[in-house]
């Protein structure tokens, strides 16, 4: 709202650039009024303030009275409406010959009373919260575990391939390939794992997703046993368990593999070890800086890598003029986060 002095003084500086020659649309659109508000602001020739705040607003005649907006509170506290919203109420009520208020006038008594919030028993959307942030600071103490489908020459009938990551070295610990998912197979697995490592009772962090198997009593059980810690993402978030995603697509994207399906059960198991192999003894992985995932994980990346930076500087001190700046950074890769928090800054 414009207050009475500023009202003045715009209508004043209209009026005398009129006076000079102007014209007043021109005027009124140089001070960022119209026209016709200059003619509402000057009655009788006199430049009246606002009237708004002090006008007398009456309530419209189909406002809710106080008992009505009662009514809707209790109705809607009521322990069968408790978990409903109010498009549910309202409906239900009309089968019962009742009418009180529309729903749009439900939802605007709740909002009003801060009870429009959810109602039921279970958890709101977006209260599941991420899961807690683990760190790798060596071999055999994040793990990340997943089950994924593998096609058979079949249509519509598959494999299941279980496999166990660590997430610092990026080895594959353990696999297994059966016909159906269950939380015995994955507890042997484990076991196997935990054993074949020499980690167990080590406090080993076990991530996996949600589904049947890793929520399995036998795989829990197996786990306590063997001291491993339970970790979980959320329902249905994929970038919650990043680690076992990308060697699934590293699988199923290398170029042996059989795009037509598995022909049997031992053809699957004999190409996965074939696969394991090689992964783990001579892939060399780019967020590890190209070592291999045993290397990393008997630390011997160290001296490899030492041993690349060394022959780089020496390349360079013999040819500087095919060296724009530094050599490649051979640095190894320190710790490795699982679900890292996300840090925010302040506006």
């Amino acid at each position: 709202m414009t207050s009475l002095p500023e009202r003045q003084k715009l209508v004043q500086l209209v009026n005398e650039t009129v006076e000079a020659g102007a014209r007043k649309t021109a005027a009124c659109y140089e001070v960022g009024i119209s026209v016709r508000t200059l003619q509402r602001w000057c009655i009788a020739g006199q430049v009246r303030s606002d009237s708004r705040p002090v006008a007398r607003h009456t309530a419209p005649p189909n406002k809710l009275t106080e008992d009505e907006r009662r009514e809707i509170i209790e109705v809607c506290n009521q322990e069968e409406f408790a978990s409903l919203p109010p498009s549910q109420i309202v409906p239900i009520l009309a089968d019962r010959d009742i009418y009180i208020a529309s729903e749009s006038s439900f939802y605007r008594v709740l909002r009003a009373e801060n009870m429009l919030k959810h109602r039921g028993r279970d958890k709101p959307k977006g209260s599941i919260k991420k899961p807690t942030t683990h760190i790798a600071t060596a071999p055999n103490t994040v793990w990340s575990w997943d089950i994924s489908y593998i096609p058979t020459d079949v249509i519509g009938q598959y494999y299941y391939l279980y496999m166990i990551e660590d997430i610092y070295s990026r080895k594959i610990v353990g696999w297994e390939v059966h016909r159906n998912e269950s939380g015995e197979f994955a507890a042997e697995l484990l076991e196997r794992s935990v054993w074949a490592e020499q980690c167990a009772k080590s406090s080993l962090v076990l991530h996996s997703d949600n589904g049947s198997p890793m929520k399995s009593l036998t795989l829990l059980a197996k786990m306590y046993d063997l001291g491993v810690v339970s970790s979980r993402s959320r329902p249905r978030v994929s970038n919650d368990n990043p680690f076992s995603e990308s060697l699934f697509r590293t699988i199923k994207y290398c170029p042996r593999w059989p795009s037509e399906g598995f022909a049997s059960l031992d053809i699957a198991r004999t190409w996965m070890q074939s696969f394991v192999s090689w992964y783990n003894t001579e892939h060399r992985h780019s967020r590890i800086n190209f070592v291999t995932p045993e290397q990393r994980h008997q630390g011997k990346h160290l001296q490899i890598l030492k041993n690349r930076h060394a022959l780089y500087e020496t390349k360079r001190n013999q040819n500087p003029s095919r060296w724009s700046g530094k050599s490649r950074c051979w640095k190894a890769i320190g710790v490795v986060e699982l679900n890292p928090e996300q840090t925010k800054r302040a506006a």
